[in-house]
């Protein structure tokens, strides 16, 4: 058994509201693999802002405290920083310390980071090849380690469909990630060679916690755009907790989604591809590593493009077999248990003391650069 600290300082949640509330991937990554490192024997203490402490699934949660420690021991196994430049110096003596990010990784670049980074030099942990590309190889840090996201439990052992299901897709991300395109990609090139169709939109600023606030004024005119589509077989639904959406993916027959610049991973490909649900994506960022072109959904490039394939899904049930029985047996053997043993090896991997870089430097006063 060993001892694993992780910690995070974003938004509100625990692996309780992760189970039974909508919530962002990065968030419920993170919940993921604390119970994933858990269910394999290993003590997992999580310290972030959380309500309240909690033990849930074997975690242990605690609320950040307002100590220049913010409450987290000095030693560990593997010390998990997720995200947040000053996480980075907690937990000292921890045997190995590992930097889990989620986005595009220029943001680094900032001296908040580098400072860190330089100073410890702990493994950097990235979601794929798209996303280590994000990350210059001069830039400071340790090991770059990729290790993809797990696939929610729930998510998996969906059973082959003998039946296309009726015209019905989904969008399952934000709605700043290209929906308004979307929508008009919708309402010009498929609603109207496809009477009767549906497109359900599971969406909104609520997935993100406090930090939804912020985006929400933003979100709103896409969201009134899709309101006002309702005659084209738009159907706004909003967020819905995780068990719902399994069903609400069993019912539908593709999802729509043009892809962000932001995304590193996706779940909101990921999940629907591993219950055997094809769709249309367009060849940017990771969305290539979620979907196999021609196999599991489209990759493509350009409006028309998109149409053509996302009609073709809608309407060819011989099609849509193929695509959906390749997306049962391709698209869910990566889980959590999987993620969580790469990560035990990096557990098991001694401290890695860079050659000329002192570990006990002192960081500089602020006249530094960034």
């Amino acid at each position: 058994m060993a001892r694993i600290v992780m910690s995070d300082d974003g938004i509100v949640f625990d692996g309780r509201i992760k189970d039974q509330q909508p919530l962002g991937g990065a968030e419920t990554a993170f919940a993921e693999l604390a119970e994933a490192l858990a269910a394999r024997d290993h003590r997992v203490e999580v310290h972030n802002r959380c309500a309240a402490p909690l033990q849930w699934k074997g975690v242990h949660w605690t609320p950040l405290d307002g100590t220049a420690s913010m409450g987290l021991p000095d030693d560990a196994d593997l010390y998990i920083a997720n995200r947040s430049n000053h996480l980075i110096r907690l937990c000292p003596n921890a045997a190995r310390a590992v930097f889990w990010i989620h986005n595009p990784a220029r943001y680094l670049l900032k001296w908040r980071y580098q400072w860190p980074l330089l100073r410890r030099r702990p493994a950097i942990i990235f979601s794929g090849a798209s996303h280590l590309s994000t990350y210059p190889g001069w830039a400071s840090g340790g090991e770059r380690v990729v290790i993809p996201y797990g696939i929610t439990p729930l998510f998996l052992g969906a059973k082959p469909r003998d039946q296309a299901p009726p015209p019905r897709a989904v969008f399952l991300s934000n709605p700043l990630r290209s929906l308004d395109w979307l929508l008009e990609i919708w309402a010009s090139s498929i609603a109207p060679r496809l009477p009767g169709a549906e497109l359900h939109i599971f969406a909104g600023a609520a997935i993100y916690g406090s930090a939804g606030a912020a985006k929400a004024d933003r979100m709103a005119p896409v969201l009134e755009r899709a309101r006002q589509l309702a005659d084209q077989g738009v159907v706004l639904r909003g967020p819905v907790p995780k068990p719902q959406l399994v069903e609400e993916i069993a019912a539908a027959r593709a999802f729509l989604y043009r892809g962000d610049i932001g995304e590193t991973f996706c779940n909101a490909v990921a999940e629907p591809q591993a219950m055997g649900l094809p769709g249309v994506v367009e060849d940017i960022a990771c969305m290539k590593e979620r979907v196999v072109d021609g196999e599991t959904g489209f990759v493509v490039t350009g409006d028309k493009a998109f149409a053509e394939a996302a009609l073709r899904l809608l309407t060819d049930d011989d099609l849509w077999r193929r695509q959906h029985r390749a997306a049962l047996a391709r698209q869910g053997r990566w889980t959590w248990t999987q993620a969580a043993e790469r990560f035990e090896r990096l557990a098991a991997a001694s401290r890695v003391v860079m050659p000329g870089v002192d570990p006990h430097l002192r960081e500089p006063p602020d006249q530094a650069p960034g």
